[in-house]
């Protein structure tokens, strides 16, 4: 299964990069892991909120691979723990050949896009830097594949 985290954004700092190669780099061969980064709209007075998740969602539509599994990443989306992520990665890689994982920007999914995605999954009800999303999804993704491996890394 290919991975593709797209996430709007660019300029993250060193830590995130970092981190994001580090997990990128535990996981599996079988879990062909790519970040896309989406340059977020630049915003002035004649471009509305609502406009610039357009743009935004009309740039990720366009890295998405063809008929690609897409999961947005949303505070109203399902909140899974560890073994729920797991039996969630193990489903994917049975049934899913690339995989979508979405970070909006700064001003969140655009709505059709949000109700278009086949899933939706929320990391917590707060709200972190998207930087620090980046990290914690693909960690969430090796942790879920250790878990199913009976690697040490995830314990009970």
């Amino acid at each position: 299964m290919r991975i593709h985290l797209i996430s709007v954004g660019r300029k993250m700092p060193d830590w995130v990069q970092q981190g994001v190669q580090e997990y990128a780099r535990r996981l599996p061969a079988e879990y062909k892991f790519t970040l896309h980064e989406v340059a977020p709209v630049v915003r002035n007075k004649s471009i509305t909120t609502d406009k610039a998740k357009r743009e935004e969602a009309d740039r990720i539509r366009r890295i998405i691979p063809a008929q690609a599994y897409i999961v947005c990443l949303d505070e109203h989306g399902k909140h899974w723990n560890t073994r729920q992520l797991a039996t969630q990665l193990d489903d994917w890689q049975q049934s899913v050949r690339d995989l979508a994982l979405i970070i909006g920007g700064a001003d969140g999914i655009d709505a059709d896009f949000l109700a278009a995605a086949r899933q939706k999954w929320s990391l917590s009800n707060l709200t972190f830097p998207h930087g620090m999303v980046r990290v914690m999804v693909i960690e969430q993704l090796y942790r879920a594949w250790s878990l199913l491996q009976g690697h040490p890394y995830h314990r009970d």
